[in-house]
């Protein structure tokens, strides 16, 4: 049961962690997980991205709770899932240059795992055919589609049709179905995110029965945190969000409709007090994803109204009232505004069981490399 107390955070034993850490509450976790079932109802229809949380120990809490099937960014990252024990893993990428033999060398190293990765243009697909070819194995792929971020994919409708055709012949790879993420889309109000998350996904709903016409097979894992009870409302599409396992503060704000609450938390002790109304804490660019404006990177449960002023790579300051109360060595419980950089600066995060520090687990897919 997870504990719903306004200071639910406060863990018996902080004298055993140094700071800055990263805590992870493992019933909150749990509860995160069961949601993201309940919202798409069957887990088959789940493969979260692990670029959040990064470790063996969360990808099997979700495990097990039946899900089975994951999404990566990494080589990385897909070794670990490996190491949990998926048997289902997609590259959320696609693999250009000397990251195809790493790739490579991964799906030759456990033969039992179902693994795919991301194309975007004829160029990538027949090279990956030659390399499936030559190693007498066939290289499973979805057509990554650009549906508005224009960061990578192809355009929906005919061009993305014309790519998956193009494969059919090709005798190394299999290209299994459409990847789309359409993470661009932010509007607070969900009416109006849904409309344009519907609006950009029509192309790829008709391209979907086109290619099923045409007797093909066709998968869809569409949308990720942002649009994730937007597409589980669709019968064809496998959600895939990755925040929700941990939740973070920008997307409780930006999400209002998800049903999701923290279950990860970085500590940080006041280490000076260096003027009139300042404070200084140990939380600087290396313990915290620092990408968004100082006033947006944490937001502190148990010391409300402090103002950032000053962040560096191992201080944070803040300004206070002069007649605060603040003491050199307080702790104070912050909630990350983008917790997936946040996760990956820190080498390991301490559980919390029952409102104490329990255990750690490594964040092993930090790493660029683990063996591959």
């Amino acid at each position: 049961m997870v504990d719903t107390r306004s200071d639910w955070y406060t863990i018996s034993n902080p004298e055993q962690i140094d700071t800055p850490a990263l805590l992870v509450y493992v019933s909150r976790v749990k509860e995160n997980i069961e949601k993201a079932v309940s919202v798409v109802k069957d887990p088959s229809r789940l493969r979260p991205h692990v670029k959040t949380n990064k470790s063996i120990e969360a990808c099997q809490m979700m495990m097990e709770a039946g899900i089975r099937s994951f999404k990566c960014a990494t080589v990385a990252e897909a070794e670990m899932l490996v190491r949990a024990g998926a048997k289902d893993i997609l590259l959320a990428y696609q693999p250009v240059g000397p990251k195809q033999g790493r790739w490579l060398r991964l799906i030759q190293s456990a033969p039992e795992v179902v693994f795919s990765c991301l194309i975007d243009n004829d160029v990538v697909a027949q090279q990956l055919s030659d390399l499936g070819q030559q190693h007498n194995l066939i290289i499973n792929a979805y057509i990554d589609l650009n549906a508005g971020t224009n960061r990578t994919g192809i355009s929906t409708g005919e061009a993305a049709e014309n790519l998956f055709l193009d494969t059919v012949p090709m005798p190394g790879i299999r290209v299994r179905g459409f990847h789309v993420y359409d993470g661009h889309l932010r509007q607070t109000d969900i009416k109006e995110r849904t409309k344009a998350c519907d609006e950009g996904y029509a192309p790829v709903l008709s391209s979907y029965k086109r290619l099923r016409a045409l007797g093909h097979t066709i998968e869809v894992i569409a949308g990720g945190s942002t649009t994730f009870t937007i597409h589980a409302a669709r019968e064809e599409t496998v959600c895939s969000p990755g925040t929700f396992v941990y939740w973070d503060k920008g997307y409780g704000d930006g999400l209002p409709e998800q049903p999701f609450i923290p279950a990860a938390l970085v500590i940080t002790r006041v280490i000076s007090l260096p003027a009139p109304g300042l404070i200084c804490l140990d939380l600087g660019h290396k313990s915290i994803a620092a990408e968004n404006p100082l006033a947006n990177r944490v937001s502190f449960l148990n010391a409300p109204g402090l103002v950032p002023i000053s962040q560096s790579e191992e201080h944070l300051v803040l300004k206070t009232s002069e007649d605060h109360s603040y003491k050199i060595g307080d702790l104070f419980y912050g909630i990350p505004y983008h917790i997936c950089p946040t996760v990956a600066l820190h080498d390991r995060v301490f559980t919390v069981v029952d409102g104490k520090q329990s255990g750690e687990w490594n964040v092993a897919a930090r790493d660029k490399r683990l063996t591959f």
